[in-house]
């Protein structure tokens, strides 16, 4: 595939387009010349025709001396109809017969727009006109006009296939990174811009190869993590039973009780790495039944109402009447799970005597639960981190913990279809904000 991939001819970019810019300039000095050409040639034709016309004018002039102006009236008549052009005798100071475009004409400075005036004597001239536009009768002026517009609407084309055939990919592949790092990983470049013998194509083909080792490498990660964690629990199950063997045998019990947390924090640990490869792999796809949020919230503040009063940090529930009744559609497990994870988050990073506070919130078909803390807060640079799996913003907050918990409280929420965002409040905390579409509301 290299191989052949290398050896095809490489047309770079660059010549492509000066040779389409050169291209549009070459054709439009070529077309503009051979116009002007046709027009000069069909002007000189006119001027040649106008020695004809002082022939005809001095027989029109010697049948109005010998048979009367009627007559010689039927006779321009008869050979303007032979000619196609209208032909008037007029004196001197008769010009007001003549129509208004061409007394405009005769006035007018450029000999090409003038109609052919020939001199015929005793004060009479010989006035030729076209009964049709043809041949000498192009003004120049919009000669010039349609010069430029031709001018205009090929540069302009041919601008328009350079930045069409320039950006079309570039958006192409704009568009493809874009679903991918939303989470579409199958998808590539296509093989009509890769197959393309300039840069744009290199380009698009190592998009493709740099995309299919980085999703090779988090494949590889993925799964490395999850069968760890699926290892690690056997051993741990052994393990904690051995402690409790150990602990009825007397062994010291402040000992087994350090060794019990440990195994008990490593086991959570695994815990949430599985439920995080879960979330993942499924997405979407999670069963989805009628839930309260407020029912769920109510058991997640139950079950670490110990955990909070050994740590000396109060629990503040604020919920709106209209909230109370509120259903969406989802895992119950899952979102409980996701609402612990935020608030143990809080409690975690929260010092002694200080308040965390809860509240849930109905808006506009959006349920909202609010948990924020009276931490330290986070810095400005690395909010958006926070939900990243194995982050940990030690820095500013100094609680202990694997970095999983909100990144899994992330992908909890994202696949029931809603939102979640995290800003320093106003009280320096951390303010952690899970949205989900309300199903149904009483």
């Amino acid at each position: 595939m290299n191989a052949r991939f290398q050896s095809r001819l490489i047309v770079p970019l660059f010549w492509r387009i000066f040779v389409l810019i050169w291209l549009a300039m070459v054709v439009t000095v070529i077309v503009s010349s051979l116009a002007s050409r046709v027009l000069l040639d069909r002007e000189r034709a006119a001027i040649e025709r106008q020695l004809e016309l002082r022939d005809l004018g001095f027989e029109v002039s010697a049948i109005q001396q010998t048979r009367g102006r009627r007559d010689a009236h039927r006779f321009l008549r008869a050979q303007g109809d032979e000619l196609g052009l209208h032909l008037m005798m007029i004196s001197a100071d008769d010009d007001n017969r003549l129509p208004a475009a061409i007394r405009s004409r005769i006035d007018s400075g450029w000999y090409r727009q003038k109609p052919a005036i020939v001199d015929v004597g005793d004060g009479y001239r010989l006035v030729a006109w076209p009964k049709m536009h043809g041949e000498g009768w192009l003004e120049p002026r919009v000669f010039r006009f349609l010069e430029i517009g031709l001018a205009f609407i090929l540069i302009t084309l041919a601008c328009w296939l350079i930045a069409r055939y320039v950006s079309r990919p570039m958006r192409h592949m704009e568009s493809t990174a874009k679903a991918i790092a939303g989470g579409d990983t199958q998808l590539r470049v296509n093989e009509r811009i890769t197959a393309r013998r300039d840069e744009v194509g290199q380009l698009a083909t190592a998009f493709n190869a740099m995309t299919d080792q980085l999703c090779t490498l988090l494949d590889r990660q993925k799964h490395l993590l999850r069968d760890i964690s699926h290892d690690l629990r056997t051993p741990l199950a052994r393990q904690r039973i051995a402690i409790e063997l150990a602990s009825e045998g007397g062994v010291e019990e402040e000992l087994m009780g350090s060794i019990l947390r440990q195994n008990e924090r490593l086991d959570t640990m695994t815990g949430q790495i599985l439920t995080l490869y879960r979330v993942t792999e499924e997405g979407g796809g999670i069963a989805r039944d009628p839930v309260r949020p407020v029912d769920l919230l109510n058991q997640v503040l139950r079950d670490s109402a110990d955990y909070a009063e050994h740590h000396r940090v109060a629990c503040k529930l604020v919920s709106m009447p209209e909230s109370t009744g509120v259903t969406v559609l989802g895992d119950a497990g899952l979102l409980q799970r996701a609402f612990d994870n935020i608030l143990q988050n809080a409690l975690d990073y929260t010092p002694p005597g200080k308040i965390v506070h809860v509240s849930l919130a109905l808006s506009s078909g959006w349920i909202s639960l609010t948990i924020e803390d009276e931490g330290p807060g986070v810095a400005g640079d690395i909010l958006e981190n926070l939900f990243e799996p194995f982050f940990r913003a030690d820095k500013s907050r100094g609680g202990q913990g694997w970095g999983l918990g909100l990144a899994i409280a992330k992908d909890i929420i994202q696949a029931h279809d809603g939102d979640i965002t995290a800003r320093n409040s106003e009280h320096a905390g951390l303010q952690v904000v899970a949205r989900l579409p309300v199903f149904a509301a009483d």
